[in-house]
């Protein structure tokens, strides 16, 4: 009695098991599946959290260099002092442009046109780190010391003596809402791969 229940299940098994062919298409749908929703995945992420951003020209050497990319963190981005920053559009400029945050909101920006150095609230920077000589003293479109207007920041490139940033009223201040993003790692070229300081 009990070898019957036991072939008949047998039975059962084998006619209501799937073909090869099914299991084929069953396999190759959920590999699809996959692949879709690993696509969607990246797009959501280099569309809303990260971007890959294309540097072009000198302004911002030697932190970076005309045709390097960078990848940009633009999700919950609050800008903060010493961030290099991709802006959309500035006071006239219509392309983007990647400079460094000096002062934010509030804060009081000096620049002593005969020794070159940078005050943020009265503080001089150190920015051996990231510029290429440490004289600012190019003439400016502005009288300074000047108060950063809220809701803005000012910025420099790294290359002081070629770059047009908030000393010109060309770029101004920088409206927050302008803000792309903050640069964070050089991912094109491969000898330069590496966090952007």
């Amino acid at each position: 009695m009990s070898y019957k229940i036991l072939h008949k299940y047998s039975n059962y098994h084998q006619m209501n098991r799937p073909d090869k062919n099914s299991r084929i298409i069953v396999n190759v749908y959920e590999w699809v599946e996959a692949l879709i929703t690993s696509l969607i995945a990246v797009v959501i992420v280099f569309t809303f959290i990260f971007r890959v951003v294309n540097v072009s020209g000198p302004s911002m050497l030697p932190t970076l260099k005309s045709n390097d990319r960078v990848i940009l963190n633009s999700m919950f981005y609050k800008p903060q002092n010493g961030d290099v920053v991709v802006i959309t559009h500035t006071n006239k400029l219509k392309e983007p442009i990647i400079k460094r945050i000096i002062a934010l909101e509030n804060q009081v920006v000096d620049i002593d046109l005969n020794s070159g150095t940078v005050k943020v609230d009265g503080v001089e920077l150190d920015e051996s780190e990231y510029i290429q000589n440490e004289i600012t003293n190019q003439p400016t479109d502005y009288e300074f010391p000047l108060k950063v207007p809220k809701g803005h920041v000012f910025v420099l490139g790294d290359n002081r003596p070629i770059s047009c940033d908030s000393r010109y009223s060309d770029v101004g201040m920088i409206d927050e809402k302008y803000i792309l993003g903050k640069a964070e790692i050089i991912v094109f070229q491969f000898n330069r791969i590496g966090k952007i300081k």
